[in-house]
């Protein structure tokens, strides 16, 4: 069974970084799309970015040129680099595979405050 965990939330000001993990355990990791998730108080479970087994990448407009996807496949983590962070990139964050998607994490918490 796939066990996903999250970390490297936190508070932080406007245009403020932080970088995101997600380990991985009890399976194969290398050959699944994996991607990073937010979802915000009250609003659905969005895909923010994602990461092909051949590191090809995707990010939606809102975080394009501020976040950046990163996995490294010997450790079975996944990285979320998050520059310029605005307050509308408060949630909480996720992980999962992006097709066959397992069992979601807790998530680590990103407060965005102006």
């Amino acid at each position: 069974q796939v066990q996903l965990v999250e970390s490297g939330g936190g508070l932080v000001q406007a245009g403020g970084s932080l970088r995101l993990s997600c380990t991985a355990s009890g399976s194969i990791f290398s050959p699944y799309v994996m991607g990073w998730y937010r979802q915000a108080p009250g609003k659905q479970r969005e895909l923010v970015a994602s990461i092909g087994g051949r590191f090809s990448t995707s990010y939606i407009d809102s975080v394009k040129g501020r976040f950046t996807i990163t996995r490294d496949n010997a450790k079975k983590t996944v990285y979320l680099q998050m520059n310029s962070l605005k307050p509308e990139d408060t949630a909480t964050y996720y992980c999962n595979r992006v097709t066959s998607p397992t069992d979601w994490g807790q998530g680590t918490q990103v407060t965005v405050s102006s």
